[in-house]
């Protein structure tokens, strides 16, 4: 193997608790065990740690991290170690007080996310009343004059509103726009019927997204990602498993990506018992599939696989219960098939949500 690349960034989980209901959660169907959350000391530790480690970006994300009372003192850490740091949040508690300690204390960038472009169905995605706090949230991070990013994670049930969307963005004056297609890992795999779009809804988006990149009235870009299970090859999953980006999650485990605890037999380490550096270079789960000696044919063999690094190895082991198995969205894999059926037997009617248990619900930092 190669010499271990230094990480480039680290996603800080903070919290596992969100105020929001979202069917497509990234965090796990067994969130509620993760209640040990790391103290104040922990993650300043960590940061600093990271930043000893060569990480450059610090992306505060959860979960909600606004339900943290301390989120102030890690920006101002992170802000005198040089680090970049972006504020990953669902907007509804990013109120003018909280943000504008935040400016002051050093916050670079912040990301809202927003599930619609009207709020009827913005609400009924996210399980809970949220759109204009969204928006207000959004005005009020340009106000302050903060590098706004809007994401917006694309499915079946909004996708036909894209153009709405991105007019939304424009309105606002966002400087960059994220259109990323659900990815079919923890609460989303658990509603991919629900969520899967149809290959008619794909088109019409990617014209809409290239006539809006056309019209260039966002200045940082439009991110637009399609759905893994239409791609003919797999995505490079976080840059490839220990390549470019660490995460630590709320209790404290150092991952490399945000599903890797998945995948079972794995051991990664505790940042309340090892050193991040440790975690990064020693533990036997980053380095499990670090590089491409792990990989099978095809993907051994393919001028792709320090491009793609074999897919992703959490989607691969949810859907072949085999985590060193080719990603099976790869047109090559053997296991191609499974996504082909999944897509054959789409319903035509859309299908309800399972939202995320409502014992996430949090109005108010505790």
């Amino acid at each position: 193997m190669n010499e271990i690349p230094r990480p480039f960034t680290l996603v800080a989980e903070l919290t596992y608790r969100c105020p929001l209901r979202c069917p497509y959660c990234s965090n796990p169907l067994n969130w509620s065990e993760y209640q040990q959350e790391l103290s104040t000391e922990d993650w300043m530790r960590v940061i600093r740690q990271a930043r000893q480690l060569g990480v450059l970006q610090l992306g505060l994300t959860g979960g909600e991290p606004l339900l943290r009372n301390d989120l102030e003192t890690l920006v101002e850490t992170a802000a005198e170690l040089g680090l970049y740091t972006t504020l990953v949040t669902a907007g509804t508690l990013f109120s003018p007080e909280r943000a504008t300690k935040l400016k002051q204390l050093g916050l670079d960038h912040v990301q809202i996310s927003i599930q619609d472009s009207e709020s009827q169905n913005n609400d009924r995605i996210a399980g809970t009343r949220s759109f204009d706090q969204k928006l207000a949230a959004a005005r009020l991070a340009k106000a302050l004059d903060f590098p706004l990013t809007l994401n917006f994670v694309l499915h079946r049930q909004n996708l036909d509103r894209i153009e709405e969307m991105l007019l939304l963005a424009e309105e606002l004056n966002v400087d960059r726009v994220e259109l990323a297609n659900t990815q079919y890992y923890g609460w989303a795999l658990h509603n991919r019927t629900a969520l899967l779009p149809t290959r008619e809804q794909l088109a019409y988006a990617e014209k809409v997204v290239k006539a809006a990149q056309q019209r260039g009235k966002i200045p940082m870009g439009i991110l637009y990602v399609i759905p893994d299970y239409y791609a003919q090859y797999p995505k490079p999953c976080m840059g490839g498993w220990g390549n470019r980006t660490l995460i630590v999650t709320p209790t404290g485990e150092g991952l490399p990506c945000q599903s890797a605890m998945a995948i079972p037999g794995l051991e990664f380490g505790n940042v309340r018992e090892h050193t991040l550096d440790w975690i990064w270079f020693e533990s036997s789960g980053m380095n499990q599939f670090r590089g491409t000696d792990w990989m099978p044919e095809p993907c051994q063999s393919c001028d792709r696989k320090t491009l793609d690094w074999g897919g992703c190895r959490c989607q691969a082991f949810l859907l072949t219960q085999n985590a060193q198995a080719t990603d099976p969205v790869c047109y090559l894999s053997p296991n191609h098939a499974q996504i082909q059926s999944v897509l054959d037997q789409l319903p035509e009617q859309m299908e309800p949500f399972v939202y995320r248990d409502r014992q996430a619900i949090y109005a108010e930092p505790v």
